[in-house]
């Protein structure tokens, strides 16, 4: 097992002064590193997973099989990809002082998972207590990124929604792939609680996560910790809706040795989606919300993605 005190040469730390001071152009910020969507010149990108009975991952569809709906009207699919799709993975570690006796198993999960990254995926790791740490920057090289992994110390409080905040601001800003590529950006992030001290609201977080690309997978880990500790119904329902609105789930570990097959479960999610685009066929150039819905033409299968995105008519300025 890795020493906990190895040193990462990457580590970049975001107090929470550096967090008030930005978020009051939070909003702001995400829109401007993302590309705006602009009626039939900016592709709109789905990560679609399909689940048949007992929650099996379909994974033999082709595009005839799908529909998408925009607002109510159906979408012409322009692009078609079945996990193929690079991955950018942001991996957020909850590294509270509550954490301190699980950390050891929910640091081999995390390990574990980072092991099943495919050739041309990408991750950052970042850990959160009263203070949220970039560990290492987005690398493909999988020895950097468990030796971060490995590296997180646990002590102070639970800062969750800085720490997706600032993983948002992390994914959007990533180089676009080359060519015509598309990459999934993903947020993992583990919690055993309650935010606590996040200068971040979460009615405030949830609309930056609404006008970003990224899916997000919250994975609670419940009943070990002191009960003033445990992922309580509010902090359920504020990640569970977190998980909705981006097209991925909540996972619920009951205790640390159960965040191996939690974090597998999540894994084996991400490499049975499909990927489908589509340019808008509404020529209606008013700012505001459209909503998303994608069928499938076999029986019995359920298919999860985001629930929309926000439509903007003017492109984010350029920087100088």
């Amino acid at each position: 097992m890795p020493s906990l005190t190895t040193q990462i040469p990457f580590r970049v730390t975001w107090t929470l002064v550096a967090v008030a001071l930005s978020l009051g152009s939070a909003i702001t910020l995400v829109q401007a590193q993302r590309p705006s969507f602009r009626a039939g010149v900016e592709l709109v990108s789905l990560s679609v997973t399909v689940t048949g009975p007992a929650g099996r991952y379909i994974t033999d569809l082709s595009t005839d099989d799908f529909t998408v709906i925009e607002d109510g009207r159906q979408q012409e699919l322009a692009f078609f990809s079945h996990a193929s799709t690079a991955l950018a993975v942001s991996l957020l570690l909850d590294s509270s002082a509550s954490m301190e006796g699980q950390l050891p198993l929910a640091q081999k999960a995390a390990s574990e998972f980072v092991a099943r990254l495919r050739p041309g995926d990408t991750a950052q790791i970042v850990d959160f207590d009263s203070r949220v740490q970039v560990l290492q920057a987005f690398t493909g090289q999988r020895d950097a990124l468990e030796r971060a992994v490995w590296s997180v110390q646990a002590g102070g409080s639970t800062s969750l929604y800085n720490a997706i905040y600032i993983a948002l601001r992390q994914l959007e800003t990533l180089p676009a792939p080359a060519g015509d590529q598309i990459r999934r950006g993903v947020v993992v992030v583990l919690s055993d609680g309650k935010d606590t001290s996040s200068l971040v609201g979460f009615d405030e977080l949830l609309d930056i996560v609404k006008r970003s690309h990224v899916v997000i997978y919250p994975i609670g880990l419940g009943t070990t910790a002191p009960r003033s500790l445990q992922v309580r119904p509010d902090s359920d329902f504020e990640l569970r809706r977190l998980a909705q609105e981006t097209g991925g789930r909540l996972l619920v570990a009951k205790d640390a040795a159960g965040l191996s097959n939690v974090y597998s479960q999540v894994a084996d999610e991400l490499t049975s989606q499909y990927v489908l685009g589509y340019f808008s066929s509404n020529t209606h150039r008013a700012d505001g919300w459209r909503s998303i819905s994608v069928r499938v033409g076999r029986p019995n299968l359920q298919a999860r993605t985001r629930t929309g995105y926000h439509f903007t008519s003017q492109a984010p300025p350029v920087d100088p």
